[in-house]
């Protein structure tokens, strides 16, 4: 058994780039792309995002990828204008070498009573226990999948558009979301509020939620 801690990978962004295409096609709208300035994409994309023009944002996109666990995954891919490639519980066989025969599950972050954790970590490693023994008698991975719980680790990639990763933080990084979403939506909504603070200096989240337990963004230069 393998407990681990959620991650965010992503290429880093030029927020400037971002910022000023959306200005130029937004401002073909008003054939008044001789009006853009060095700085001008920041005071008109504000404004654009104030009177609730946001379809422009549409026309710049952002890939993420991210390590969480089954629960939090569930949860994010019910946003319908985003696209999601996600591993998959029914083909993946943890019990190969290829995972060197073990689950990995996600360190939970709302759990911080010693007992209680301590309870969580033996149900994992029984149900390591009882996955692997189960995949030595023939089970298929698709039966073996009914054992795994929404601790489980698992990996997936993600596409949304500026306008839509707007509407993912605003209901993901809130203080209602399950915490193990805000682990990792907290600090990529802080990563996309410093490259691009004119499409995101206003989105809200949760300051209260402890910035220790944050999931590690890995940004590839």
């Amino acid at each position: 058994m393998k407990i681990i801690k959620p991650w965010v990978e992503l290429e880093a962004i030029d927020g400037i780039t971002v910022m000023k295409n959306l200005e130029r096609a937004a401002k073909h709208c008003y054939r008044t792309e001789g009006n853009i300035k060095e700085n001008s994409y920041d005071h008109f994309l504000r404004n654009c995002i104030n009177r609730g023009h946001e379809s422009v944002l549409e026309h710049e996109k952002v890939t993420v990828r991210i390590c969480c666990d089954v629960g939090a995954y569930k949860d994010i891919t019910r946003h319908r204008l985003a696209s999601f490639s996600i591993e998959s519980t029914r083909y993946c066989n943890y019990s190969k070498d290829k995972f060197g025969s073990e689950i990995s599950f996600i360190e939970p972050c709302n759990i911080d009573d010693t007992e209680l954790l301590e309870d969580w970590k033996n149900c994992m490693q029984n149900i390591e226990t009882t996955y692997n023994t189960m995949a030595k008698k023939g089970a298929l991975p698709d039966q073996l999948r009914l054992l795994l719980p929404h601790s489980t680790a698992a990996e997936l990639t993600m596409t949304a558009n500026i306008r839509e990763w707007r509407h993912i933080f605003s209901l993901r990084a809130d203080k209602h979301a399950h915490p193990s979403i805000q682990q990792f939506m907290i600090p990529l909504l802080l990563y996309f509020k410093q490259q691009m603070p004119a499409l995101f200096d206003e989105v809200p989240y949760n300051e209260d939620f402890d910035a220790k337990k944050y999931a590690e963004l890995k940004i590839i230069e």
